[in-house]
């Protein structure tokens, strides 16, 4: 195996697969990283996202959502079945096979683009070059042309919820349970909290989530915040905010939580128990301290607007810096380095980045919030258009929820768009593009949109922004 590489890539995430297989396409000569290995020693690629995130938690959520359309909304179309049963250990096997077949594609890509694997923990040294320490314990150094650092996030821990991997869990442990908890409690309500709250709750769980913040959803739109939180409601996931967790042990089987709230002191008992107050980007051990390379106050790598860090020909994406911890962010990080590093100029628009949730409905946000603009002194004007009006929606019998645009009150340029709904996550990508292109609302009004579809919410919504919108009362304007 070579030891000196145009480009070594620590860590085969999102960010770092991408990245990889970009600068190899561009010629680069390249090597991937690798900590994770399977049960014969081989690295895992596909990081977190691919085997313990994104890809197994989908595929939960969406045999879950199944189970819970067949025993409770199938019947609305005229479809009875009687006593649906959920066999969980075929639903974790569905979820690995899926697993396995992705990690097992980026093996195939990686081969297909010549890109050299590399089994064991990296370790940035100075002189951008990498420390291999592989499972053996045996150590090599890889020269590097440049270096690009995508070693992702892990589980934040905190003390009062000790994780022993059979009743305190983290997000990776809830993603094995092997049957259905009767009752599971969750720390945090946030996006893994959330998913994973309603993977557990459509198969039969009583699902009560702990939030210590005062506010749902602060990262997201109030308004439509508010409009989740009806809807969960609605589903029966007890979200309790304000309600900080102080102590949690293991008696007798069950987990026995006690947590602080304006209303005083409380105690709970689930069966299983989920920490999932965030994550933090694995950079411990991960550089040498001549490596140049500098860390801010909470762990992230410190990096400019093109994830150069201050070491020469070190760059850093995903994760470990800066900005929301994203896949798809991540990913576009790692094809600007490669780029850049090609003498190539690139560039990542921060400002049109979409963040998802999904639930049922999905929440999805793309630009500013009606807040953030509010805060900054930015006039605007919104518009937002329920579903419940919606032809394709009624008819799919999925019509909770919103689309809500908002543009300057001056230009009319699109700022953000915000959804919770059916396909939301599809429907803010379209006005995504189009805000990549510097549009107006009234382009998206003038625009042609097909009908029966979810997509006309979104028209609804741009028409409204001005009081034109069709198939809803629009409210006066002064």
């Amino acid at each position: 195996m070579a030891n000196s590489f145009d480009v070594v890539v620590i860590g085969s995430g999102p960010a770092g697969y991408v990245g990889a297989i970009r600068a190899a396409q561009l010629g680069l000569s390249t090597a991937v990283v690798e900590e994770w290995t399977d049960e014969k020693g081989a690295a895992t690629l596909g990081g977190t996202c691919l085997n313990v995130g994104c890809i197994p938690s989908k595929a939960l959520l969406d045999s879950s959502q199944k189970f819970h359309d067949a025993k409770e909304t199938l019947s609305v179309h005229g479809i009875g079945l009687e006593n649906p049963t959920i066999d969980v250990p075929a639903m974790l096997e569905r979820k690995n096979k899926i697993v396995g077949q992705l990690t097992g594609g980026i093996g195939g890509l990686f081969k297909h683009n010549g890109v050299t694997v590399i089994q064991g923990r990296g370790k940035v040294l100075a002189g951008a070059n990498v420390e291999v320490t592989a499972a053996d314990g045996t150590v090599t150094v890889v020269e590097a042309g440049s270096v690009i650092i995508a070693a992702g996030s892990e589980p934040v821990k905190i003390p009062p919820a000790p994780v022993d991997d059979e009743y305190i869990v983290d997000s990776t442990g809830a993603l094995e349970f092997t049957e259905v908890p009767g009752r599971l409690g969750v720390i945090g309500a946030g996006v893994i909290g959330l998913e994973l709250g309603s993977v557990w709750g459509r198969l039969g769980s009583e699902v009560v989530l702990l939030e210590a913040l005062d506010e749902f959803l602060a990262m997201m739109d109030t308004q439509i915040a508010k409009e989740a939180a009806k809807i969960f409601k609605k589903q029966h996931l007890d979200i309790r905010l304000s309600s900080r967790v102080t102590d949690a042990k293991v008696k007798d089987g069950k987990v026995h939580v006690l947590y602080d709230s304006p209303e005083g002191e409380h105690t709970e008992v689930f069966d299983k128990l989920i920490v999932s107050v965030g994550r933090r980007p694995r950079t411990v051990d991960l550089l040498a301290d001549d490596s140049g390379v500098t860390l801010d106050e909470r762990g992230f790598i410190f990096v400019n607007d093109q994830c150069a860090t201050e070491a020469p020909n070190v760059y850093a994406v995903g994760d470990v810096v800066r900005g929301p911890m994203l896949a798809h962010k991540g990913s576009e990080e790692g094809v600007m380095v490669a780029e850049r590093i090609a003498g190539k100029p690139a560039q990542v628009n921060y400002d049109c980045i979409p963040s998802i949730i999904y639930t049922h409905p999905e929440i999805a946000a793309v630009g500013r919030t009606e807040q953030e603009l509010k805060s900054d002194g930015i006039p605007y004007k919104a518009g937002t258009f329920p579903f419940v009006a919606s032809g394709r929606a009624l008819a799919a019998n999925d019509s909770d929820g919103m689309v809500k645009i908002i543009s300057h009150a001056e230009t009319d340029r699109i700022l953000g768009c915000h959804i919770v709904g059916p396909s939301a996550a599809d429907l803010a990508q379209q006005v995504l593009i189009a805000m990549e292109f510097g549009s107006s609302t009234e382009d998206l009004a003038l625009m042609v949109f097909g009908h029966p579809t979810l997509s006309e919410a979104v028209h609804e919504a741009a028409l409204a922004v001005d009081g034109h919108a069709i198939h809803v009362a629009n409210r006066k304007r002064r």
